[in-house]
């Protein structure tokens, strides 16, 4: 029988139509098949040191975390703060050094299972003006355009009571005084006590006994800046705001700066000609330490430790990691002055002087 030519152009569309639901049906089993299922998060919240902020908001970071079933959040306090702060609801606590974390095992908080994630050294900003006339007087050093403060000088000069003249800055007002955070709250100023400490005991870490025995000389030094922030991320923004005449040199972390030059690239051009970093001789090294207090603290703490946020980290924040080996140094980050190995260090005093040094201070508060 002879099919006619309608019929057969009817079959070839409806062959045609049978084809396109086929392939539209295998399409989707395939494509539900290959779909990656979605991971299922759960919120992590913690006590967080502010200039950490940075990274926990970098939109990177909050990416890996949903990859790893995390949905990070944090509230900023001070690393010393933060031990003493109600913990109901909180998964960990990311302070800037082990001495916050020893402080927080005197508080009874269970520690064993903290950790090291980031380092950063302690450093002093300053203001060109500020840097060239101290150098000219010689309480700084300039070389190769890295500038670095004697710390005896400094500490003997405050000691002494040396107004901003007497050490080279005929611009400055009042006593010649180098500002940080509460060092009774926050990290960076606790690790400039410490270093003030050491000075005072001959370059040698403190001791309780040195301590007791320098501890007026150390309320008097601390005394000079009057109120001072409870946050390191607040500090460094007052240092940036309010200019050479109210802060004229600040305690910080070396990350903060190189933070603001990735990050803040429009804010970091208008400062870029004034700010200058100083490398005190000798620093001390802030650790930054995650305590994890439940399941959900040790999921971000193998996060953090990952390649990936380790990379992280230093590229767009400037951390010093275990995984930072000079390859890719920090000149990537554009800021003059800055060194890949930072060669004079102190050690901070034991955790007995600490505490010791923590309470002459808390004690001058009131």
């Amino acid at each position: 029988m002879k099919i006619g030519k309608s019929k057969i152009i009817g079959l070839a569309a409806l062959l045609v139509v049978v084809l396109v639901i086929c392939g539209a049906v295998a399409f989707r089993g395939w494509q539900q098949k290959n779909t990656p299922t979605p991971v299922k998060t759960e919120t992590v919240t913690g006590y967080l040191g502010g200039e950490k902020i940075s990274l926990f908001e970098d939109q990177k970071f909050l990416d890996l975390a949903k990859k790893n079933g995390l949905d990070v959040d944090y509230r900023k306090a001070g690393s010393l703060d933060m031990m003493t702060a109600d913990r109901s609801g909180m998964s960990y606590l990311f302070p800037s050094s082990k001495v916050a974390v020893e402080y927080g095992k005197a508080q009874k908080i269970d520690t064993s299972g903290a950790d090291i994630v980031f380092n950063s050294p302690i450093v002093i900003y300053t203001h060109k003006q500020v840097a060239d006339s101290l150098v000219a007087s010689g309480l700084m050093s300039q070389e190769n355009g890295v500038y670095h403060i004697d710390m005896a000088k400094a500490v003997d000069a405050m000691k002494n009571n040396k107004s901003w003249a007497d050490v080279g800055w005929s611009g400055g007002y009042g006593q010649f005084r180098i500002d940080s955070t509460d060092p009774v709250k926050s990290n960076s100023g606790n690790e400039y006590a410490a270093l003030v400490a050491d000075v005072l005991n001959g370059g040698q870490p403190a001791t309780t006994d040195s301590v007791q025995r320098d501890g007026a000389t150390i309320q008097a030094i601390f005394g000079k800046s009057g109120w001072m922030d409870s946050s390191s991320e607040d500090s460094f923004n007052q240092f940036l705001t309010l200019g050479v005449g109210s802060k004229p040199m600040m305690i910080g972390y070396e990350n903060q700066v190189l933070d603001l030059a990735v990050n803040q690239p429009d804010a970091w051009k208008q400062v870029k000609d004034d700010i200058v970093i100083v490398y005190p001789t000798p620093t001390v090294w802030s650790t930054h330490m995650l305590i994890p207090l439940d399941d959900k603290g040790h999921k971000l703490l193998n996060l953090l430790k990952s390649d990936d946020v380790q990379k992280l980290a230093w590229q767009q924040h400037g951390f010093r990691s275990a995984n930072f080996s000079g390859t890719d140094g920090i000149k990537r980050f554009g800021v003059p002055g800055t060194v890949d190995q930072v060669t004079s260090v102190t050690e901070l005093p034991s955790n007995d002087a600490m505490q010791a040094i923590i309470a002459i201070l808390q004690k001058q508060q009131g």
